[in-house]
């Protein structure tokens, strides 16, 4: 079965270059029924030779608060993420610090009444709290699924939300921003509109490659490349690179009765890294693991591997701001 550990181990890898110091700057942390991805797990993915020195934790809807206001449900998020970061510095765990920054959920459709939101994010983990994601991710096609937070189309041009948006200046905080392909002009008219605000561009504005996407993924990339580099011109947008290994993506390696190399992955998605570090320069890229999302079609140990490859003729000062210093500018880490 995709992405269980006995489907995972047919592959396995030797970390390349274990020295290299990386902070992953995009994972999640969840305990649902049936699936489970907290600090023991993590941990165990960290542990297959890559020198992970930190973490980010970045909202995915979990252990929201079951009562108050619906508002400010999502702070339960970020007090149970804090603890699990509180329990990684203890120094029991391992050298890694899981969630040195966390970056949580607010709806910016409440506009100046976000502000509350805000402040109680920050107030249950004013170390840690570095950012807000409200994912805008939608396609008119039913067999695109929408972001987990269902949003609106065109949600980021919404009058609402561009009001709650443009407090997270006040505040210092980032915004990463989920979305699909078809939608990066949205995201680069919202980093035109506020310049004060860093924007993480999540994994490469998630390319579609299912549904009418289908074997279109020339055509799809076309008119990307053109896309991201219209984002890029906008000094106040970052990148993640990685999140590209989901079933949207379509390239289907979690049908397999094999789980990709880290060579299988590297040939199939480099060009998207390449022209996003051309554009964007590796001193606002940095390389993301998305997991537990993407450990549906490959191994920790893996994907790293693939990025240290994709990486493997830039100079050190390059690799050490994709592997670790872009992210610890961005999130504001030690």
């Amino acid at each position: 079965m995709a992405g269980n550990a006995e489907w995972l181990a047919k592959v396995r890898e030797e970390a390349l270059e274990s020295a290299l110091p990386i902070i992953d700057p995009h994972h999640h942390l969840w305990d649902h029924p049936g699936s489970r991805y907290e600090l023991d797990e993590l941990m165990a993915d960290a542990a297959q030779g890559h020198n992970i020195r930190a973490t980010v934790f970045v909202e995915c809807k979990s252990m929201y608060r079951a009562g108050g206001s619906d508002a400010l449900k999502p702070v339960g998020e970020t007090e149970y993420v804090n603890g699990i970061a509180a329990k990684s510095a203890s120094g029991g765990f391992g050298e890694t610090r899981v969630a040195a920054a966390i970056v949580g959920f607010a709806d910016l459709r409440l506009g100046a009444k976000v502000d509350e939101v805000l402040e109680a994010h920050i107030a249950v983990a004013p170390a840690r709290f570095r950012g807000i994601r409200h994912a805008s991710a939608f396609d008119d096609s039913p067999d695109v699924r929408a972001s987990h937070t269902l949003p609106p189309k065109g949600l980021l041009g919404l009058p609402a939300f561009r009001e709650g948006y443009a407090r997270l200046a006040k505040y210092g905080l980032s915004f990463d921003a989920w979305l699909y392909h078809t939608q990066i002009p949205e995201l680069t008219a919202l980093a035109r509109a506020h310049p004060e605000t860093t924007i993480v561009f999540d994994h490469f504005g998630g390319p579609i490659g299912i549904g009418p996407y289908e074997g279109k993924r020339a055509e799809i990339f076309a008119q990307w490349k053109k896309d991201v580099a219209e984002l890029a011109a906008c000094p106040n947008v970052v990148a993640k690179l990685g999140g590209i290994n989901m079933a949207v993506n379509g390239f289907g390696w979690h049908k397999r009765d094999l789980p990709p190399t880290s060579d299988e992955l590297v040939a199939a998605t480099r060009d998207w890294y390449l022209h996003s570090i051309d554009v964007f320069g590796p001193e606002r890229c940095m390389f993301e693991s998305n997991f537990p999302v993407d450990k549906l079609s490959c191994s920790y140990g893996v994907v790293w591997n693939a990025f240290k490859k994709i990486a493997k003729g830039f100079s050190e000062a390059e690799k050490a701001s994709l592997f670790h210093d872009t992210a610890a500018r961005v999130y504001r880490l030690a």
